[in-house]
């Protein structure tokens, strides 16, 4: 039924069980998969008194936050590997996950995006709200949540 699965990953461990039931179930479907990571932006420092400097550049941020997301995807990566299945990575700089996930789906194809059920805890999550429920309200593509 679904031969393309967008994997969206933060590495987190939530996440990392996630890929693992993914792998299992693209490899059930005969599917293969897109695991995406997306990279934070580069936060705009607030100058003003008591403010902290952060003395780390947009340039070096944005390397950090590339080679984080390469360590990510190359993991997720060998374990689709591991079990037979196909896969490849991709990854943006977005200020908003939910957008980048929906988009990267569209822009690969995917007829299902399988993710984790939710990221943040307590107060943060009920505030900001969940990337996975910002992409089940948004996204025309089929989601599938693991819990």
């Amino acid at each position: 039924m679904f031969k393309h699965l967008l994997v969206p990953t933060d590495g987190s461990p939530l996440s990392e069980g996630t890929v693992s039931r993914a792998v299992s179930f693209a490899k059930d479907a005969g599917a293969r998969i897109t695991f995406f990571y997306a990279q934070p932006d580069f936060p705009m420092p607030i100058y003003g008194e008591g403010a902290l400097i952060d003395p780390t550049t947009p340039e070096q941020f944005a390397k950090a936050a590339g080679q984080e997301a390469a360590r990510i995807l190359e993991r997720a990566a060998a374990a689709a590997a591991a079990d037979g299945v196909t896969s490849a990575t991709d990854t943006v700089v977005s200020e908003v996950p939910y957008e980048a996930i929906i988009e990267a789906a569209d822009r690969h194809g995917c007829d299902l995006i399988f993710m984790a059920s939710h990221g943040r805890k307590g107060i943060a999550g009920l505030l900001l709200g969940s990337e996975t429920q910002k992409v089940l309200t948004h996204s025309k593509t089929p989601v599938l949540v693991y819990r």
